[in-house]
């Protein structure tokens, strides 16, 4: 019997994403990777990626360039 979760995997990550689903997605990431936390080795509060406060390292983008909205298609 084939493992339908590998499968629909695959599908999501092949499918197209609104501009609205992208923004979405990027301010969730964000929101869980950088996010300050209090650090007993450092006695104080931190970045939860491990910069200090305030966080200035550069953030990936969570989708595929691959997977964006292009311009010339329908908004």
């Amino acid at each position: 019997m084939p493992d339908t979760g590998y499968q629909q995997r695959q599908d999501n990550s092949r499918r197209r994403v609104s501009y609205d689903e992208y923004v979405w997605a990027v301010a969730l990431t964000l929101a869980r990777r950088h996010r300050p936390v209090w650090s007993w080795q450092h006695w104080r509060r931190i970045c939860r990626c491990g910069s200090d406060l305030p966080c200035r390292s550069r953030h990936p983008i969570p989708i595929n360039r691959g997977h964006w909205p292009s311009q010339d298609g329908p908004r």
